[in-house]
């Protein structure tokens, strides 16, 4: 499904109502819900309006678990970092206890921080699906920290890998395919006009993932989704 918002404020607050509906209807059926976050812009917009009293009273968040489809290997205190910023717009803000809140380990090598997060979510999540996975959507056609042509868009066994980005100079760490198309639930947010092109290109076929990540993206069983806004939508 392909939804419409009129402006990036609206975009915000219609994927906050969704993680909202989402975690209450999870909660209802399972006891809990454990979703994924995203890094960027768009996102943090987002968080901040999730984090508004109005909305944010209405989740149990003792009953949430955050955990993130990626992180840029630098320290929690650099802006960059993702976790950083969901702590700075959002976990500060809610009645979400710490051990609820899982980040990417970054006090280590980029691949001893993959496994270590790994084991982590297997822990975390059991057999259970990821309720949510919130993604972006790069110029390139990437997403979380899968990028053209790097090995971890063709990862099929494990759920999250180091992935070295010679383009940023920069070694991050990602989900995979494997894990984010199990969810019960994967939410793109994009919004700009600089995004139009690559969303036409991620939408139309031919299929192509090594050239365009966000195309490995096709719940096994679960929905996916497609929340823009006008400019985003080439509107």
């Amino acid at each position: 499904m392909i939804e419409i918002a009129p402006d990036a404020a609206g975009l915000a607050g219609r994927a906050a109502t969704r993680i909202v509906a989402t975690a209450r209807h999870a909660i209802a059926d399972r006891g809990r819900c454990v979703m994924f976050l995203s890094g960027g812009t768009t996102p943090r917009a987002t968080y901040a309006r999730l984090a508004d009293p109005e909305l944010a009273g209405h989740v149990d968040w003792s009953r949430v678990h955050l955990a993130f489809g990626d992180e840029r290997c630098v320290p929690h205190s650099d802006p960059r970092n993702n976790f950083r910023m969901v702590r700075e717009v959002l976990t500060s803000r809610i009645a979400i206890p710490d051990a609820n809140v899982h980040p990417i380990p970054v006090d280590r090598p980029p691949e001893a921080a993959a496994l270590a997060y790994e084991r982590t979510l297997r822990s975390l999540l059991g057999r259970e699906q990821p309720d949510l996975i919130l993604l972006g959507l790069g110029e390139d056609g990437h997403t979380a920290s899968l990028f053209p042509g790097h090995a971890a868009v063709r990862e099929r066994v494990r759920w999250v890998v180091a992935a070295d980005v010679p383009e940023q100079v920069m070694w991050r760490v990602t989900v995979t395919p494997p894990l984010i198309n199990a969810a019960r639930e994967v939410v793109f947010l994009v919004s700009g006009a600089a995004k139009a092109e690559v969303l036409r290109s991620v939408l139309a076929p031919p299929r192509d993932p090594d050239s365009l990540p966000a195309q490995a993206i096709h719940p096994i069983s679960g929905r996916l989704d497609w929340l823009v806004d006008e400019a985003a939508s080439g509107g």
